[in-house]
C-alpha cells in the first residue's frame, strides 16, 4: 500500500470548482497579485466549492516555477482570509518528465495546494503508449505529496485520449483519486465512474473517485451518468449559474428547468469557448473592472470581437446577475 502523505490538506469535495485565470500588469507583464486574490474570493462567495491554479485557464504554461508558486500561495492565502478555510486548492502541476512532475506536485504542496491536476507528456507523443501512460501517472502518484486528479484533455496534448479502459485501471492507485474529462465524452464518464465505484482502491473508501465534467455543456450529462461535479472554465465568468445548475441535478429539479439551464449554460461557454483566454479577460473587464491582458505572445481581442462577445453572452450575464 502506498503512504499518502499530507493528512492536513483539506478535503476534495463533489461540486463546481472553477479553473482560474491567471492576472498580469498589463506594461511589465509581472503577476498581478491583487487580483488573483480578488478573483478567488469572488468565486468563492459564488458558492465555488473549490479552485483550481495553473491549469490551462492560468495560463501555466507561460508561468515560472517561481510564479506557479506564488499564485497558489496567493490564493490559498486570499481564501484564508476571507474565511473560506475549508475551500480546497486543485494546482495544475504537467511537465513533460516523471522528475518535473514531481517537482511541480512538490511546490503544490508547499503553495498550500491540495490536490494536483495532470496532464499526460505529449511533446515526445511517439513515445506516450497506453504502458507509457499508465508507467508515467503511477510513477507521480507512488511518490506525489498530494492526491491526483488526471487531467484527460486532448486539445492540450497533441491529441491523446486516455481511454477508459486505462482511466479505469489508473483508478485503482490509492494516490490516484478522479479524472477530469475534458474531452467530453460522457459514455467514457460513465464507464469510469461505474467501474471506480465497482471497485474501490486500496486505502481508499467507497466513494472516492471523483470524476469531473471539464467542460460547462456537458455538466447535467455527466452527472446523470455518475460524475461528481464539474471543474470548468465558465465557472470565471458565470459562477452562480453553473452552482445553480450543479445543485439543480443533484436535488432531483425540474427536468424542463435543468434542461433550460444547461442550454443557456452551453450557448453562453461556447461563446467564451471561441475566444479562450482573452475572451474571459475581457468579460471579467467589463462586468468586475479587472481581467487584463494574456501574457505575451497571447493576442488581446480588438474592441470590435470584445463587443461581439459581450452581444452574445448579455442573456447569460443577465441570468448570472439575478442569482444570490
Amino acid at each position: 500500500m502506498v503512504s499518502i502523505p499530507g493528512l492536513h490538506r483539506r478535503a476534495i469535495v463533489p461540486g463546481v470548482y472553477c479553473p482560474t485565470q491567471c492576472f498580469f500588469d498589463p506594461v511589465t507583464e509581472d503577476l498581478d497579485l491583487d487580483s488573483v486574490a480578488k478573483h478567488a474570493v469572488r468565486l468563492a462567495q459564488a458558492g465555488i466549492v473549490g479552485i483550481t491554479t495553473n491549469g490551462s485557464n492560468g495560463e501555466a504554461p507561460y508561468l515560472s516555477r517561481n510564479e506557479r508558486k506564488l499564485v497558489t500561495s496567493t490564493t490559498r492565502s486570499a481564501l484564508d482570509k476571507a474565511r473560506f478555510n475549508s475551500t480546497p486548492i486543485i494546482v495544475g502541476a504537467s511537465a513533460e518528465s516523471v522528475r518535473g512532475t514531481l517537482q511541480l506536485c512538490r511546490d503544490a504542496e508547499e503553495s498550500g495546494g491540495d490536490a494536483v491536476l495532470i496532464l499526460v507528456p505529449s511533446f515526445f507523443k511517439w513515445a506516450m503508449n497506453a504502458g507509457t501512460i499508465k508507467s508515467y501517472l503511477w510513477q507521480v502518484a507512488d511518490q506525489s505529496p498530494l492526491p491526483i486528479i488526471i487531467y484527460n484533455y486532448p486539445g492540450a496534448v497533441a491529441g491523446i485520449d486516455i481511454d477508459s479502459d486505462l482511466l479505469t485501471t489508473l483508478a485503482q492507485h490509492p494516490n490516484i483519486v478522479g479524472t477530469k474529462f475534458t474531452c467530453g465524452n460522457v459514455g467514457k464518464v460513465a464507464r469510469v465512474a461505474a467501474a471506480a465505484k465497482a471497485s474501490t482502491a486500496e486505502g481508499r473508501t467507497e466513494g472516492e473517485y471523483y470524476c469531473f465534467s471539464g467542460v460547462a455543456d456537458l455538466i447535467a450529462p455527466a452527472l446523470a451518468v455518475g460524475a461528481c461535479g464539474a471543474i470548468v472554465g465558465a465557472a470565471n465568468v458565470f459562477p452562480k449559474t453553473c452552482v445553480e445548475l450543479f445543485d439543480l441535478c443533484v436535488e432531483g429539479g425540474d427536468g424542463r428547468k435543468i434542461r433550460d439551464l444547461q442550454a443557456l449554460l452551453a450557448e453562453g461557454d461556447w461563446a467564451m469557448t471561441k475566444r479562450a483566454i482573452p475572451g474571459f479577460k475581457a468579460v471579467l473587464d467589463k462586468y468586475h473592472g479587472y481581467g487584463g491582458v494574456p501574457r505575451q505572445p497571447m493576442p488581446t481581442l480588438d474592441q470590435a470581437a470584445k463587443d461581439e462577445l459581450y452581444a452574445e453572452v448579455a442573456k447569460i450575464m443577465k441570468h448570472e446577475a439575478t442569482l444570490k
